[in-house]
């Protein structure tokens, strides 16, 4: 198995940011129970839009969790925050990593 970074870009809805934040532990929770899963990482940058890094054991792995998110928990705060059109997903293999 390639380790694989899952790196999502995107915006959210005006006035959404407080619930974003508070509501995100539903995504890590559910995450974390996800097969292959390492770790999380969320981050807002200058412009106000934010980055998910995800740490998979694998592609195989990061592409199934990909295609059940959004009909089990799709519906929670964090996720409907989110400005759908602003997202970018995509996936890269570790070739480095350190801690």
């Amino acid at each position: 198995m390639t380790e694989t970074l899952e790196i999502v870009s995107f915006r959210l809805k005006p006035g959404t940011r407080a619930g974003f934040v508070a509501g995100n532990g539903v995504v890590t929770d559910w995450l974390a129970q996800q097969p292959g899963f390492l770790s999380r990482h969320l981050a807002e940058r200058e412009d106000q839009s934010w980055l998910d890094v995800v740490r998979w054991q694998s592609l195989a792995q990061a592409h199934a969790a990909a295609q059940r998110i959004m009909a089990e928990i799709g519906d929670c705060e964090a996720m409907q925050a989110i400005d759908p059109a602003s997202v970018d997903m995509g996936h890269a293999a570790v070739v480095l990593s350190t801690s």
